[in-house]
């Protein structure tokens, strides 16, 4: 993870793309996702949209983790907030904007972050991760309440909406990725931007000391919950978007295993950088469906021989995060500029 800012002029300092690769890696990346849907069949465009919402979600658990050094297991909880915030607004008013409701469930996400941040203002580390957990087991619960299940659908989940844009019904999944994928390059560069600012450098500072920065004036009872408050909204735009994504919604699909599986795709991927977020959830998210595609070429499409792929990929993951954790703490993004470390020593790179 970065822990300085080596510039030698302001110019350098303003920039926000510091080489030529990643300028134009950013240029080919939207060429790329603006072409992906015209080219891809119903099935990529899914998975894409996932791999989209994903990575808004750890993003702003990178915000929390990465850039701040607080531990969570809960946010799979602000995920569900997001999205079941959407299903109420629509209940309520179903001609409701998108867009609106999209920053409404921000907000309502990132007051209930605010809330389950109050812990980190006492513990941090593995007490901080165990006491986020209460936020998975608190609004699960009230989730599947009967009082809540006009809006929630209670145990047994509830139909969710499609976004209507002037008149438009998004119902092919080439028209949700168009919804999806801007709102993820925006909060992307949100968060890039975030970082180059006084309050993202003072979130640095409490991660790498955070009495050093209480010296310094820095305020932990504000920034801490600040950070939180930001963590969660993102994960509550990515709730937001997921209702609007799949046709229904269960509790089940927001408890630990989410949280879990959102640490694990930012372990992978590299923990208070821009890049990890994209490079862990691309490989966490495509690993099960490349297992699926394996197995279905050795089995001829045999439903019981495939059993043996939900175990697979479980020993897969445990053997990844091992493996990342010893040979590459910092993540497939440090294996990325390694890359381009040893690309920058060719002329044509001058």
């Amino acid at each position: 993870m970065i822990t300085g800012h080596f510039k030698t002029d302001y110019s350098a300092d303003e920039g926000i793309w510091s080489n030529w690769p990643k300028r134009w890696g950013l240029v080919a990346a939207l060429i790329g996702l603006a072409i992906f849907p015209f080219i891809a069949s119903n099935y990529a465009l899914l998975l894409a949209g996932q791999i989209g919402i994903f990575i808004v979600a750890v993003v702003g658990l990178n915000v929390l983790i990465g850039y701040t050094g607080l531990m969570s297991l809960g946010h799979g909880a602000f995920f569900a907030v997001g999205a079941y915030t959407t299903v109420a607004i629509h209940h309520e008013w179903p001609l409701t904007f998108p867009l609106i409701t999209l920053v409404i469930s921000t907000i309502v996400a990132a007051a209930f972050g605010v809330l389950f941040g109050l812990p980190s203002l006492r513990v941090k580390g593995l007490y901080l991760a165990v006491a986020t957990l209460s936020a998975n087991f608190i609004i699960l619960f009230l989730i599947e309440q009967e009082w809540l299940a006009e809006w929630t659908g209670g145990i047994s989940g509830t139909e969710t909406p499609n976004a209507v844009f002037f008149g438009v019904e998004l119902v092919s999944q080439q028209a949700k990725y168009f919804f999806i994928m801007p709102v993820m390059v925006l909060m992307l560069l949100f968060a890039q931007n975030l970082f180059r600012t006084r309050f993202g450098r003072a979130l640095i500072a409490i991660r790498d000391k955070d009495y050093s920065a209480e010296i310094l004036g820095i305020a932990l009872f504000s920034y801490k919950l600040k950070s939180f408050a930001i963590s969660a909204a993102y994960c509550g735009a990515a709730g937001s978007l997921w209702a609007y994504f799949f046709p229904a919604i269960l509790p089940e699909d927001f408890g630990l295993n989410m949280s879990i599986t959102l640490v694990v795709c930012l372990v992978a991927g590299g923990m208070g950088r821009t890049l990890g977020p994209i490079f862990g959830t691309i490989l966490i998210l495509l690993v099960p469906e490349l297992l699926k595609i394996v197995a279905a070429n050795i089995t001829g499409g045999d439903a019981t021989a495939q059993t043996w792929v939900s175990p697979t990929r479980d020993i897969l993951f445990g053997l990844m995060i091992i493996g990342f954790l010893i040979f590459e703490p910092m993540g497939l993004v440090n294996i990325w500029d390694r890359f381009w470390r040893f690309m920058s020593r060719w002329p044509f790179a001058k």
